[in-house]
């Protein structure tokens, strides 16, 4: 999003009921700032739209003016404001000019090319060789099941209570059982635009090429890689009795593996190039299991396993587009490979049947493997990796810190929201719980922190035990006023409004704030002259830098809202100094509200676009890249879906798979073509 853009006054020009902005807008009241005498604030040049070109012809540009009005950003708070009616209506009519300008070219942005990142990696091995252990540990999974109650509330809800560990702040996910010597390569960084699967991040280096290699050689030849670990070990590495036709029996193994491994059907060529370095290593010597390693080993470090594709090229034509669509979804709620029905389905053109792809759905999200979409898209969705780093000071939270000092009660906080995620979609309930729930899961160090009865014994780093609890008090419940939630986003010794903000503005609202200018200065430390200021009134000098003041503007609202949460979560009335917190503000410059019960009223009040939101999240992590104007006619369509069906998890789920870019155009693939004959 630009930093800056200069407001404009409407000029209206009314045929029938349809309202038309004209380049004299532009000419009228942004040009000063954008065009004239070669000044071009927030590098936006509006001066061609003023002379008559039709602002269809910038998609980018279009979105960008909708999301400045949309959020408030602009006009400046101290210029006349829009009267909301006339404010709706012109939104209303810059988003079918945007329509009309991304229905010129139906196909939307092509994903790029990009290898599995490491939890795709490691699913994929393990589905594959049906592993029965872990092919290494992975930290990113922040929550582990130690009850076993993922796999029975997929089917009758979450239970009254369960136990969890945590990896990433805590020894407990070491003694998960894993294949003996098998180290992960480096964990994937996060994209800029929130998810750590996204095309522009994953590329494949010739040195990590060479590293992928070692690591296949290291899975197979693990002293644990074995009958009692492998689960296709019989009907795979297996020696077959002497009689047996060699190639024949090598032909009937690797034909499927290799279909799974490479999740299309392999060419006649691949299939004979792999048997024949079979045969060959057979007739040098090698033994029957170790010559199938060597094929194993071959496969996980073949660019066929490790790169995902939205299409092959006109090489390959004769693929049918369905077979990229089980990639998809199978990467989407699995994470990993498609099963052998996905692939069925997919070989003969019936998974993009309507019935079928619902069907479809409704087997993944009753699958175990399901807990892979947990334990990837909220973490990442919430940004709670952050939570890792949060230390407030220990002088003024001594009791945050327990046995010994390294674990921290951050290990309960970031539980509670997992537990809200996997509550919301194994029950099937609206998403606007995440907003304000009645209910939460909490442990009884968290409820001791919190200032409630620990109702249990307080349980020690390596498993904790949490408690399905109604909430009464809605100051509580939801993800944003979530205890985890408010410590990352603050510092040792206080709270960052402006961090929060950011936060909200880019998890809740999908807007993030662009980065701030490199030369702002850090708000002072609070001295004797400051003791009589508020926060807010310390941040009063950023709002006055030109530069600052439109972020500003857009953040300080939604960021204060949460003011009356100190910087480990709990809740005050004041601040030490005696003052009052204030935490008035109005959300979008349209919802007043005076407390942080009222900013969730206000939130709700714009449930479609918070479930907008959520569904651009969704498609982001699902199509593995950013999403640009083209896609915003298809966010709107899924917050209509979803609207009809009570705003429930499993239906916002199936609109973002039912959505235009899921299905497939991004390959340039008609789904239901038939493909030619090779």
């Amino acid at each position: 999003m630009f930093p800056i853009l200069c407001w404009f006054l409407p000029v209206y020009i009314t045929s029938g009921s349809e309202v038309t902005i004209t380049g004299n807008l532009f000419s009228s009241h942004c040009i000063q700032c954008h065009g004239k005498d070669g000044k071009v604030k927030g590098k936006v040049d509006l001066l061609k739209y003023s002379t008559g070109e039709d602002l269809r012809d910038d998609p980018k540009l279009l979105q960008t003016v909708i999301d400045v009005i949309d959020f408030g950003e602009m006009p400046p708070e101290d210029e006349k404001q829009i009267p909301l009616q006339l404010r709706d209506s012109a939104l209303s009519h810059l988003q079918t000019l945007l329509n009309d300008s991304v229905a010129k070219d139906p196909v939307f942005a092509t994903t790029r090319i990009r290898r599995m990142n490491r939890f795709q990696y490691a699913n994929a091995v393990q589905d594959l060789l049906k592993l029965k252990v872990s092919v290494f540990p992975l930290p990113e999974k922040m929550m582990r099941d130690r009850s076993g109650y993922f796999n029975k509330a997929i089917k009758d809800g979450m239970p009254d209570s369960l136990t969890v560990s945590s990896r990433p702040l805590g020894k407990s996910g070491l003694i998960e059982p894993r294949l003996s010597g098998v180290g992960p390569f480096p964990q994937d960084l996060r994209a800029e635009h929130g998810y750590d699967n996204q095309a522009d991040h994953l590329s494949l280096s010739p040195l990590l090429m060479e590293a992928f290699f070692q690591l296949s050689r290291t899975i197979v030849t693990s002293s644990t890689f074995g009958p009692k670990t492998v689960g296709i070990w019989k009907d795979f590495f297996q020696a077959p009795p002497k009689e047996e036709d060699v190639e024949k029996i090598l032909t009937a193994r690797l034909k499927p593996f290799l279909t799974k491994a490479f999740r299309r059907p392999v060419k006649t060529g691949t299939l004979q190039r792999y048997r024949s370095h079979a045969i060959s290593s057979l007739k040098k010597g090698a033994s029957f299991e170790a010559t199938m390693k060597d094929m194993v080993s071959a496969v996980l470090a073949s660019p066929r396993f490790l790169y995902l594709y939205d299409s092959l090229g006109a090489e390959e034509e004769a693929i049918s587009g369905e077979v990229f669509l089980a990639s998809r979804l199978s990467f989407f709620l699995w994470g990993s490979l498609p099963d052998d029905e996905l692939l069925e389905l997919a070989r003969t053109d019936r998974l993009s049947d309507p019935k079928v792809l619902d069907g479809e759905l409704d087997r993944m999200l009753s699958d175990p493997k399901l807990k892979r979409f947990c334990d990837s898209f909220p973490t990442q969705w919430l940004q709670l990796d952050r939570i890792i780093s949060a230390v407030p000071d220990e002088k003024i939270y001594p009791d945050f810190y327990y046995a010994p000092p390294s674990y921290r009660t951050t290990m309960d906080m970031m539980m509670e929201p997992l537990l809200l995620f996997e509550t919301v979609l194994l029950e099937d309930r609206p998403v606007l719980d995440f907003i304000d729930a009645n209910y939460t899961y909490r442990s009884a160090r968290l409820r001791k922190w919190l200032g409630e009865e620990p109702g249990g014994k307080i349980g020690g780093p390596v498993s904790m035990q949490f408690f399905r609890q109604p909430l009464s008090d809605r100051r509580q419940g939801g993800m944003i006023t979530n205890s985890a939630v408010m410590t990352m986003t603050s510092g040792p010794h206080e709270t960052k409004p402006i961090t929060r903000g950011a936060w909200l503005a880019g998890v809740i609202f999908n807007s993030p704030p662009p980065p701030p200018p490199a030369d702002v200065p850090p708000l002072p430390k609070v001295d004797k002259e400051d003791e009589g200021l508020t926060l807010r009134q310390r941040f009063s000098d950023h709002r006055e830098r030109a530069d600052c003041a439109g972020c500003h503007e857009k953040l300080d609202p939604l960021g204060f809202a949460l003011e009356n949460f100190d910087p480990v979560g709990r809740w005050r009335a004041d601040y030490e100094s005696g003052l009052r917190v204030d935490s008035e503000g109005m959300l979008f410059r349209r919802h007043e509200f005076g407390d942080v019960v009222e900013f969730k009223d206000a939130i709700l009040k714009e449930k479609e676009r918070f479930v907008r939101a959520l569904g651009g999240h969704m498609l982001t992590f699902a199509l593995g890249r950013e999403l640009g104007p083209a896609d915003s006619p298809a966010l709107d369509e899924i917050a209509k879906k979803v609207s009809t069906e009570e705003y429930r998890m499993k239906a916002l789920i199936k609109a973002v798979v039912q959505s235009e870019p899921f299905l497939g155009k991004s390959s340039k693939l008609a789904l239901h073509q038939k493909p030619s004959k090779p």
